[in-house]
C-alpha cells in the first residue's frame, strides 16, 4: 500500500503544484504510528514558503480543500492506470467550497473546468452563491413543505 500511496502522491502533486503556484507538495510520511505500530500511510505537507514539512491538519480550510482535490484526482489517475487505462470520467465534489476565499475558489473552478474540458463529467454540490454564474448547467434542489425534494423550475435538467 505504501508504494501505491507514493504513486498517488506523485500524481496528486502535479495538480497541487499547479493549484498552489508551487507552494505546497504532499509527502508520504511513514512515521505515523497507529496503536504503537507504524502505519506507513500518513501524509505531510511540504511548504516551500517556509522550506519545512508540517502536518496536513495545519492547512487552512481552502488549502485542505485543494490538497484533497489533488489527492482525489491523483487517486483517479493511478486507479485508471492500474486498471488497464479504464477512465474514471465522473467526479463529484460535495461541498468544501464555502471555506474558500475568492482566489482559491477561482483556482478550484479553473481546475475543475479543465477536467470538464478534457471530457470528464463534474458534479458539484454546493450552497455557494458565487458559483452559480460559473457553472454552465445546473440543478437546484429544494425541499417541499411535505419533505420531498424537487427540482426548481428554470434550471436545466442535464
Amino acid at each position: 500500500l505504501a508504494a501505491q500511496l507514493e504513486e498517488i502522491v506523485a500524481a496528486a502533486n502535479l495538480r497541487l503544484n499547479t493549484m498552489t503556484g508551487g507552494r505546497f507538495a504532499l509527502e508520504h510520511d511513514d512515521q505515523l504510528q497507529f496503536r504503537g505500530v507504524r502505519s506507513g500511510l500518513s501524509l505531510a505537507i511540504r511548504d516551500e514558503h517556509t522550506g519545512r514539512s508540517r502536518a496536513t491538519h495545519s492547512l487552512s480550510g481552502g488549502e485542505t480543500f485543494l490538497a484533497s482535490l489533488a489527492l482525489a484526482l491523483g487517486l483517479a489517475e493511478v486507479v485508471s492506470n492500474q486498471a488497464g487505462g479504464i477512465r474514471l470520467d465522473t467526479l463529484f465534489v460535495d461541498e468544501g467550497f464555502g471555506s474558500l476565499d475568492s482566489d482559491t475558489l477561482e483556482v478550484a473552478m479553473t481546475t475543475l473546468d479543465s477536467l470538464r474540458a478534457g471530457g470528464r463529467t463534474i458534479g458539484l454540490i454546493s450552497h455557494v452563491e458565487a458559483m452559480k454564474e460559473q457553472i454552465p448547467a445546473k440543478l437546484q434542489i429544494s425541499v417541499t413543505d411535505q419533505g420531498h425534494s424537487v427540482i426548481e423550475e428554470g434550471y436545466a435538467v442535464v
